[in-house]
């Protein structure tokens, strides 16, 4: 899934390239990462991608090695379910007992072969479960800015990674209900990556979401016809914007959790970018061509131009083109509201 608009990631997220777009840690993109990850081991013309049309161009350019007919485009944004239905109604033309792993393109994830191994489990319970499965990561602190999952029994029918159960999905916490979800024990945070069998997902979607499964079924009937793209305009703009976790994960019975401890963060502001980034002795993380003094615990990103920070401590500065965002490590969430302002104006040529 690579629609995302990304505005905590302003100035460098822009509409037309937002978050997963963007190189963070290295050369590659976090979505050219994330193919890479599912490509050391599923062939690149399993790896099908759905995103917004108004990033056709940067999509194309990032992922040329996935046989184009592989890239799917919505006109409009309708959050993760209709996104992952679309998905699933071309993968059923080629196979409707096919197994879908269904994941973010911006997230971080490191130790690819553990991560490998959390997948292969899934996709065992999902084969002969006929199950809904979802990778749950261990909790590390009381973070109230992801979803928890509570589990039940564990699962064993030969998976190498500790599989249960789901009781129920809890929303995102406020610190004292996160901290007793810790001592408490079994729960988990929603990673936003799924693993199932496409048949299992369209009777779930039938069941859970009967409005939408109709809309599907009449996209399905355009399909590698003329007529595709305008009925997909005409149709998928009706379609009721709702999550796959509220329209299925709440309400379905079969749903499973694999365990992942491998290195995961859905990297939802900069300053989980500088968290992560690599830093000098003085805790600074810097880009270009910049000069730090008296100064610690700071992100600066700034290839284009010469950035001097003097006796500031705990900033993130990012400079992107005629922006420049300066703002306070403890503050990133608040991009966000910058962007806000910036529509408000109706200075779009700064999004």
């Amino acid at each position: 899934m690579a629609g995302g608009a990304g505005t905590r990631f302003w100035p460098r997220s822009r509409v037309k390239k937002p978050k997963q777009y963007l190189s963070l840690f290295g050369h590659q993109s976090l979505i050219q990462e994330s193919v890479q990850r599912f490509a050391n081991f599923i062939p690149e013309e399993s790896i099908y991608v759905v995103s917004a049309r108004s990033q056709k161009e940067v999509l194309e350019e990032q992922t040329n090695n996935l046989p184009k007919e592989n890239l799917i485009y919505e006109p409009v944004g309708k959050n993760t379910l209709p996104a992952i239905g679309l998905a699933a109604l071309f993968i059923a033309e080629k196979d409707t007992e096919g197994i879908l792993i269904v994941s973010p393109s911006d997230h971080l994830i490191q130790n690819d072969e553990l991560f490998q191994q959390t997948i292969e489990s899934a996709l065992l319970i999902a084969e002969k479960k006929d199950g809904i499965v979802t990778i749950g990561i261990t909790p590390k602190h009381p973070a109230t800015g992801y979803g928890y999952v509570k589990t039940a029994e564990e699962v064993k029918i030969g998976q190498v990674i500790k599989s249960f159960a789901v009781s129920r999905f809890v929303e995102k916490p406020n610190v004292e209900l996160a901290t007793s979800y810790l001592k408490e024990g079994g729960y988990f945070w929603n990673s936003g990556i799924f693993i199932f069998k496409v048949s299992v997902f369209l009777e779930s979607v039938q069941e859970y979401a009967p409005e939408l499964y109709a809309d599907l079924m009449r996209i399905k009937e355009h399909i590698g016809a003329d007529s595709y793209e305008e009925a997909l305009d005409r149709i998928y703009k009706e379609v009721k914007s709702i999550s796959i976790d509220y329209g299925i994960l709440e309400k379905a019975g079969n749903v499973f959790l694999v365990q992942g401890d491998f290195v995961w963060n859905d990297l939802g502001s900069w300053e989980e970018v500088y968290k992560y980034a690599q830093k000098d002795e003085n805790q600074n993380s810097t880009t270009g061509e910049v000069i730090m003094h008296d100064t610690k615990n700071s992100y600066v990103y700034a290839p284009d131009s010469l950035v001097a920070v003097v006796g500031l401590d705990d900033v993130i500065v990012v400079q992107e083109g005629d922006t420049i965002l300066v703002c306070r490590r403890d503050r990133a969430e608040d991009i966000k509201e910058i962007v806000g302002e910036i529509t408000r104006r109706k200075l779009d040529q700064y999004l």
